[in-house]
């Protein structure tokens, strides 16, 4: 049995299908692709930072309304001040809140069209939450990886 079927099986009896699944996913030390794809963002944004827009959850949590202002002007559609001043980036943020987001009925009992439930896309939104569903052996797994992929690039998590 390889490292990764190792870490999932031992807590598998606590984790959901869709955890499983998505674990079953992530890339072996030999298959880096996804972390691949997510540096090559990462760089073409440094490169041109006018046309890709680099945003971390991490950021978007901390300090929301700098983030939707920087969105925003990215867009070429920046708020004016009395746009701001009249509430409408708050109303954005709510609007665009995983509360507001996860209470829709279409995210509560809709299904994509490989039939995959829409409510496994929403958990608690919350910056580490994603400890809670992996085991210690997982965690250090990823970590790994993530520091040896990650090494030089710049990108801090």
């Amino acid at each position: 049995m390889d490292d990764k079927n190792m870490a999932v099986n031992l807590r598998n009896d606590d984790l959901s299908e869709e955890t499983k699944t998505l674990i079953s996913s992530l890339p072996s030390d030999k298959d880096s692709t996804g972390i691949n794809v997510f540096l090559s963002y990462w760089r073409r944004s440094l490169e041109d930072p006018n046309h890709v827009l680099f945003m971390r959850f991490e950021e978007m949590k901390a300090e929301p309304h700098e983030q939707i202002k920087r969105l925003a002007e990215f867009l070429d559609s920046p708020f004016t001040k009395e746009e701001e001043e009249s509430g409408l980036v708050d109303e954005i943020i709510d609007l665009c809140s995983l509360r507001n987001l996860s209470s829709l009925e279409i995210n509560k009992t809709g299904k994509l069209c490989e039939g995959r439930d829409n409510k496994t896309f929403f958990r608690k939104g919350e910056v580490g939450d994603w400890k809670n569903y992996l085991t210690p052996e997982m965690e250090n797994k990823i970590d790994m990886i993530i520091q040896e992929k990650l090494q030089n690039s710049g990108l801090k998590f």
